[in-house]
């Protein structure tokens, strides 16, 4: 109960820097360098995907990978499972966006909330699951 606490609570944390580096590297793109929202957050995307993987793997979950090819399983897992929520995200923001004329970066923040929940179930049953013998 207490390390599912934890767990929890870790994600929170690094869901919340995760989110922020998300977030300002959109905003960075899309309103700095007026680049199209589409292509903002992908490099959001790249962006946050790289963060996550090291600080769940690391701090969240405490997956241990002896091996490198036991790492390479695990993080092309993380990224094929974060592709699936980077379609959502995507999707929402073309909804909200080109659908609704919903401000770009509010889109953003507002597609935010379902990635993070559909991340969170992604990496604690599938990626980061407890291997045997670890």
């Amino acid at each position: 109960m207490k390390q599912n606490f934890y767990s929890i609570f870790m994600y929170v944390v690094m869901g919340g820097f995760t989110t922020l580096i998300n977030i300002v590297t959109f905003w960075a793109f899309n309103d700095l360098l007026h680049l199209d929202y589409r292509i903002a957050n992908t490099i959001a995307w790249v962006f946050s995907v790289l963060f996550a993987y090291v600080t769940n793997k690391r701090y969240v979950f405490k997956s241990n990978t002896p091996t490198f090819r036991e790492m390479m399983v695990e993080f092309t897992s993380f990224v094929g499972f974060r592709f699936l929520s980077y379609l959502m995200d995507l999707g929402t923001m073309i909804v909200l966006v080109s659908g609704l004329a919903v401000n770009e970066t509010i889109s953003k923040i507002l597609a935010n909330f379902i990635v993070l929940v559909a991340n969170y179930i992604f990496s604690k049953l599938f990626i980061f699951k407890k291997r045997e013998g670890y």
